[in-house]
C-alpha cells in the first residue's frame, strides 16, 4: 500500500504556514528576488480550479504613477467604508488597511474575460470562478509565508475604476490588490484581532451536523 502521507516534519511545516499566515500591512523596501516571485506565481498557478478553467490573471504594477493612482482609489473607498460604519468610523480610520506605497511588489489578481464559455461546475454556481481565484491567492499566500515574505489582500476599491485604470477587458474582473514584500516581523495574531476590531470565532459554533444550526458533537 503506498504511503501517501507526508513526514512529521513536512506536515508540521504545512500547518505552521497555515497558522502563521497573516494579512500584512507593514513592509520593508527590500526587493523580492525574481526567482522567489516566480515560485510564488507558480504556486498560485497550481491552485485547483473548477472545470480546470484557470481563470486567474495577474498584473504586476511597476509604474510609480499607477501605484499612486491605485493608492488613491483605495483611499477613496477607505473613507467611504468609514462613513458606512457609522459609530465605528473613527475606530476604523485608525486602522492601517493597506501597504501600497511601501511594499516592493504589487500584483492585481483578476478574473479573465470570456468566462461564460466555462460551464463545467459553474452552470448553477457561476461564482466558482471567484472561488478558484481565491484558491490561487491562498496558494501564493502560504508559499509567501514559507519564503518569509508578507502578503496583504486589499479589497477596498471600485472594481470598475480599477478596470479602466488598467485597461482591462469589459468582461474581466479585478478581485484583489496584493501587496507583497519582506517584513520586519509577522503579527503574532491577525492584525484586526490585535487591534481589537474582531476576534476569531470558536470553531464549534461554526460546525453543524446534517442540518443547519444542529451542533456537531
Amino acid at each position: 500500500m503506498p504511503e501517501n502521507f507526508y513526514s512529521d516534519a513536512e506536515r508540521a511545516a504545512i500547518y505552521r504556514a497555515i497558522y502563521e499566515r497573516r494579512d500584512m500591512r507593514h513592509f520593508l523596501s527590500k526587493p523580492i528576488a525574481s526567482d522567489v516571485l516566480t515560485r510564488l506565481l507558480d504556486a498560485a498557478h497550481h491552485a485547483p480550479s473548477v472545470g480546470f478553467m484557470q481563470p486567474w490573471r495577474f498584473i504586476r504594477i511597476s509604474s510609480p504613477n499607477l501605484r499612486v493612482a491605485i493608492h488613491d482609489l483605495v483611499e477613496q473607498e477607505r473613507v467611504s467604508t468609514a462613513e458606512a460604519l457609522n459609530e465605528r468610523e473613527d475606530e476604523f480610520m485608525k486602522l492601517k488597511v493597506e501597504g501600497i506605497m511601501e511594499c516592493p511588489v504589487i500584483l492585481i489578481a483578476a478574473l479573465c474575460g470570456g468566462r461564460e464559455q466555462y460551464i463545467f461546475g459553474r452552470r448553477t454556481m457561476p461564482d466558482m470562478d471567484f472561488a478558484s481565484l481565491s484558491c490561487a491567492i491562498q496558494n501564493m499566500w502560504l508559499a509567501a509565508r514559507a519564503e518569509g515574505l508578507g502578503l496583504g489582500w486589499v479589497s477596498m476599491f471600485d472594481p470598475n475604476a480599477l478596470k479602466v485604470l488598467l485597461n482591462m477587458p469589459e468582461d474581466s474582473q479585478p478581485i484583489a490588490i496584493l501587496c507583497m514584500g519582506h517584513v520586519d516581523k509577522f503579527y503574532d495574531k491577525p492584525m484586526l484581532e490585535e487591534q481589537h476590531w474582531e476576534y476569531r470565532k470558536d470553531l464549534n459554533t461554526l460546525l453543524y451536523e446534517n442540518t443547519w444550526n444542529t451542533p456537531c458533537p
